[in-house]
């Protein structure tokens, strides 16, 4: 179950300008391969406004099936806005509005007969700041399956809880704890317990924003441990602000400015030879 968390769009939205003549470099479609030939997810000309104020200007975008696909660029470039695009997380926000084609397997999943709560379970969110409910351990991951009928008795719902605790890495540190708060736990330890408890909805697709960015470096590197395993189950975009981290974690690296989509490339050749000026610009640190 992923919790309605309201985000602050005006970030995003306001900080653009101050990139506009950092780099007056032309922006003329995505270069590289932004399609792939087995979309888990799909957008096609994806325009994001709130109220007035435009933050995504057509994004054309798939993103494979069980592959991990970093999103990257300098702060208020549209990344994060792109991400809640994917499971209508905007929807909480009053004034944005999502234009454009969006799928997930092929279904349009801004269509008049999808129920976003059960997007949400197909396509689960992990946040930047770890936000364990205020409940026990075993409640936190207990939570969307109750919610969503995935058990039938608390038999079921003992090995799906501990199932999903053992995916996230988190098992053998709680096991006899699993009464005790969530909130009582590590920075560490309570991000894997966000991500035990999106996945215990038995989701098809992960979305992180920024998910090691308040941790310390040994917490990050169990989280990237962590994202490797669930690979072979699961589709994942990640929102990072750690080129280094991208570079570690993803098969393809796509590249966000000023609301754009610019270039989209397996990560080694963003890293090492990008097709874009921009793309060059940021990863050597000209900017951002």
């Amino acid at each position: 179950m992923n919790d309605v968390i309201n985000p602050k769009p005006d970030i995003e939205a306001n900080t653009m300008d101050k990139h506009r003549s950092e780099f007056d470099v032309e922006i003329n479609g995505t270069v590289g391969k932004p399609f792939v030939d087995n979309a888990k997810m799909s957008s096609r000309n994806c325009d994001v406004f709130y109220g007035d104020k435009q933050a995504i200007f057509g994004i054309d975008l798939d993103i494979g099936n069980n592959e991990i696909i970093a999103l990257i660029g300098p702060s208020g470039c549209g990344k994060s806005t792109y991400l809640r695009v994917l499971n209508r997380m905007n929807d909480t926000i009053q004034i944005c509005r999502v234009t454009g084609e969006h799928t997930l397997d092929g279904e349009d999943i801004y269509g008049k007969k999808t129920d976003p709560v059960l997007l949400r379970a197909r396509v689960g969110m992990v946040f930047q700041k770890p936000n364990p409910f205020p409940k026990s351990i075993y409640d936190n991951v207990a939570y969307g399956a109750r919610l969503h009928g995935l058990a039938s008795n608390r038999a079921e719902l003992d090995d799906l809880v501990e199932a999903s605790l053992i995916k996230a890495g988190l098992f053998k540190e709680v096991k006899d704890d699993l009464l005790k708060p969530g909130t009582g736990l590590s920075g560490g330890q309570q991000q894997r317990l966000c991500i035990a408890r999106a996945i215990a909805v038995d989701p098809e697709v992960i979305l992180m924003d920024e998910p090691t960015s308040a941790l310390d470096p040994i917490a990050t590197a169990i989280i990237e441990e962590l994202m490797d395993e669930l690979k072979s189950n699961y589709t994942i975009a990640i929102v990072t602000h750690s080129m280094q981290q991208a570079a570690r974690v993803s098969q393809r690296t796509a590249y966000f400015h000023m609301g754009k989509l610019v270039e989209v490339n397996d990560t080694d050749k963003v890293f090492t030879n990008p097709e874009h000026k921009l793309t060059e610009n940021y990863i050597t640190g000209r900017f951002g």
